[in-house]
């Protein structure tokens, strides 16, 4: 019988929210409430992987009987770490620092069982490839999809697409910032598969 708990989402994040909603799950939104700090000799998937833990981790601590699902995203060019530009001119800084660049994102999902604290984890990488970008483009593109909230400053779900070569990835859900093929996995092996069998 499937489990029929409830089922949080460890984000405030209106992009992880609306990926979410593509499994027809009821579920609710919780602010973790952590501090994403970086630590720089820890690996780009390691610090996404950790992150998402812990972003569980602080909503299973006040939700005792939910399995919770935390995310989190590390975007990076070498050894370059992109975080989200928060204002036009870091965005501007990054994509012009990215041109005919390929910039790596992995993106980790952590499905934490609060009643039995198991933890289930993977991170999903995805290269992209941006192709070479003139000053101008950079800014037409801010101007117009102004992608302050995103790390490696782009969409590539909308306008952003236009700045990109090549996309690598075994879940192109993964680069929105929730891998669902993960999920549905972790999701099935805690009892609460997304379709009936």
């Amino acid at each position: 019988m499937p489990d029929s708990r409830a089922l949080l989402l460890a984000s405030t994040s209106r992009y992880r929210k609306e990926l979410l909603q593509r499994l027809g799950l009821p579920f609710e939104c919780a602010d973790p409430g952590i501090a994403e700090g970086m630590d720089a000799d820890e690996a780009p998937a390691d610090t996404a992987r950790r992150l998402a833990a812990a972003k569980a981790r602080a909503v299973a601590a006040r939700q005792r009987d939910a399995l919770v699902i935390g995310a989190d995203q590390v975007a990076s060019c070498g050894t370059l770490r992109l975080a989200k530009p928060g204002v036009h001119a870091n965005a501007v800084r990054q994509l012009a620092a990215v041109s005919g660049k390929t910039v790596r994102f992995d993106t980790a999902v952590a499905l934490l069982d609060a009643r039995s604290g198991a933890l289930l984890e993977r991170v999903v990488p995805s290269l992209v490839r941006f192709r070479d970008l003139t000053p101008v483009q950079i800014e037409d593109y801010l101007r117009r999809e102004r992608p302050y909230d995103c790390a490696g400053s782009a969409k590539a779900e909308g306008l952003g697409i236009a700045l990109i070569a090549g996309i690598e990835s075994d879940d192109p859900t993964a680069l929105i910032g929730l891998p669902l093929i993960a999920l549905s996995e972790l999701l099935a092996q805690c009892g609460m598969p997304v379709l009936r069998a």
